[in-house]
């Protein structure tokens, strides 16, 4: 079937387009002075490249990787001559683990995504594949499914096949790069543990013979993965991210000689340079066909609705405001600014300046309360003299001074018991009128010491009082810092310090553990490329672990020792039962690796 024109017309401005940019790009090369523009406009095309080649991808930031195998520094001169002649490949080495790291994880992190996507249920996958790839996505996925029902009416089960068949082909790529890429990863560090025993004895020859090696490797590394872009899914994709892995060979001038020149060992790691970038390159085009999908076109709904919701609230403010000729959003305003300050003064203010008048003042003046106040004092007085004069003429004789309120009480009762049998007569003459007001005054005075012990006690918790008033404030204070402290701990990777990192840093040594029970299986069944790839992994799961406990264990104190325990686990030749004795004591003994209590 013949292509649209929009198309053609689309791919006959493209060469015009690219001969402009060009033009342009050189055109500001030849303004600016040579020694500026080689290095600063170098970087302004690699950025430029990098915003507008979407292929390219952020590499997670690192600071270090897992250290080479080389042989432990001696004080000897002859290692010190060994050590400077060296340096220069080991930097190229070290250079090239930390690429496939990087590769590996940028592999690992996709893989992971698809494996998910793939335990889920055919309905989680058929509406990943319509709502989760993106806008154009979902129209075509909408398209395709009224096509399928008006032609056969299988939409669901077509739409089922296709969601799986989708997953399955990004899931056994991604595995087929990650087994050629760990292989080559295990087969470079072993022989990097080989040459550096060989260092010492011979430097000149091993460093030739480890070149060599290095480059036999990237060219069995491209007869294996070679073949991944012509695999390339048919997709929007263009054509340009579709090209062969071509690896450069070292020339054959010399590589069995005993010495090489230093131009010849300069020209040999300036190829392995190239080598590298055109390997990252191919890398980076095979897995931009078969990565996750970006986060913006996963939930790309979302976004959707709330833009949506943000313009709709956005109208309805604007159309409240005083643009509008309305005062509400003011009134509004200053409603909020008064119930702010209402609850600030209620709740925060008054009830910490209370806590602290209570804590100054209240103790010191609670000692003077324990004397009665002068009110219940004279009404204390005024009934003493009221028991004694009524005494004294009860009995016609005066009382014992030190005679109680009490016992004269005693008797006004029992006085008052007997005017009572003749209420009338003695009311008008007798003791009954007396009586009557004297238990009047001895009321009085029990009101008052009531109200004095009542008055005491309200004293005595007056900080309760502020502290409740003070709760509203002190739980929203809360909810704040755990909000706070929730959102600055975040314990997305191994390198945090919470309970989930840990917990992450120790599912890194159980990988590490399945690694090497893997390894050990693969060898004894006699299936040496599964075992090289199974010691590669292992490799990477040992550098995401060096990488997440580098900064903990050197707070701790813990880092030479713990540092050692992962390089005998990258060891080719450390047994496995010894490896396993190491994982075993790494997850009882450092800090960093145990899990937090419960408690805490």
């Amino acid at each position: 079937m013949d292509s649209p024109p929009e198309n053609d017309a689309a791919k006959s401005l493209k060469p015009v387009a690219s001969f402009y940019s060009d033009y342009l790009w050189n055109r500001m090369r030849s303004l600016l002075p040579a020694a500026f523009s080689s290095n600063f406009l170098s970087r302004i095309s690699n950025l430029y490249r990098g915003g507008s080649n979407t292929r390219s991808r952020k590499r997670r930031p690192r600071n270090t990787c897992l250290p080479l195998p080389l042989p432990s520094p001696s004080t000897s001169p002859e290692s010190s001559v060994v050590v400077s002649e060296a340096s220069r490949i080991f930097d190229v080495l070290e250079d090239i683990m930390e690429h496939i790291f990087l590769n590996l994880h940028y592999i690992q992190k996709n893989l992971e995504f698809w494996q998910s996507k793939a335990e889920g249920s055919n309905a989680q996958k058929a509406y990943f594949m319509v709502c989760e790839r993106g806008p154009s996505a979902f129209i075509n996925g909408i398209v395709q499914l009224i096509h399928d029902y008006v032609g056969d009416g299988s939409v669901v089960q077509h739409s089922y096949c296709m969601a799986s068949s989708y997953i399955s082909e990004r899931i056994n790529v991604l595995i087929s790069l990650r087994y050629h890429l760990a292989t080559f990863l295990a087969q470079v560090y072993m022989e990097v543990d080989k040459a550096g025993n060989e260092l010492v004895k011979d430097p000149e020859k091993s460093l030739s013979s480890l070149l060599v090696a290095i480059n036999e490797l990237f060219l069995k590394l491209e007869a294996s993965i070679g073949h991944f872009h012509a695999m390339r899914q048919k997709s929007s994709v263009d054509e340009s991210y579709s090209f062969p892995l071509i690896l450069e060979k070292l020339p054959v001038v010399n590589q069995e000689g005993s010495r090489w020149t230093d131009c010849e060992i300069k020209d040999a790691i300036n190829l392995i340079y190239q080598n590298l970038d055109k390997l990252d390159s191919y890398l980076s085009a095979i897995v931009f066909i078969h990565r996750k999908p970006r986060r913006v076109a996963r939930y790309w709904m979302r976004y959707t609705f709330g833009i949506v919701g943000i313009s709709v609230c956005s109208l309805w403010l604007l159309r409240h405001s005083s643009f509008a000729g309305s005062s509400d959003i003011d009134n509004w305003i200053h409603e909020a600014k008064k119930s702010t300050v209402s609850f600030w003064n209620d709740h925060v203010e008054q009830p910490l300046l209370s806590i602290r008048n209570d804590l100054f003042d209240t103790f010191r003046k609670r000692q003077k309360g324990a004397m009665e106040p002068e009110e219940v004092q004279l009404t204390a007085d005024s009934l003493h003299r009221m028991l004694r004069a009524f005494t004294e003429q009860s009995k016609g004789e005066k009382p014992l001074q030190n005679a109680t309120d009490q016992k004269m009480l005693e008797i006004v009762m029992a006085r008052y018991e007997k005017e009572l049998m003749h209420p009338i007569q003695n009311l008008f003459s007798g003791e009954l009128a007396r009586a009557l007001l004297i238990q009047v005054q001895k009321l009085k005075l029990d009101i008052e010491e009531a109200m004095l012990e009542l008055d005491q006690i309200l004293r005595a918790n007056e900080i309760n009082f502020a502290i409740l008033a003070a709760l509203p404030a002190f739980f929203l204070s809360l909810i704040v810092i755990m909000v706070m402290r929730a959102w600055i701990k975040q314990d997305t990777r191994a390198e945090g310090r919470g309970r989930v990192a840990r917990i992450q840093r120790r599912l890194l040594i159980v990988e590490v553990e399945r690694k090497i029970m893997q390894l050990e299986r693969c060898k004894y069944q006699g299936r040496e490329k599964d075992a090289q790839c199974m010691y590669g992994l292992a490799l990477y799961s040992l550098d995401r672990l060096y990488c997440a406990v580098e900064g903990h264990a050197r707070e701790t104190g813990e880092w030479i020792s713990l540092r050692q325990d992962i390089i005998d686990l990258a060891k080719p030749d450390t047994q496995t039962a010894h490896k396993l004795k190491i994982t075993s004591r790494m997850e009882r003994v450092y800090d960093c690796l145990l899990p937090l209590p419960k408690s805490r």
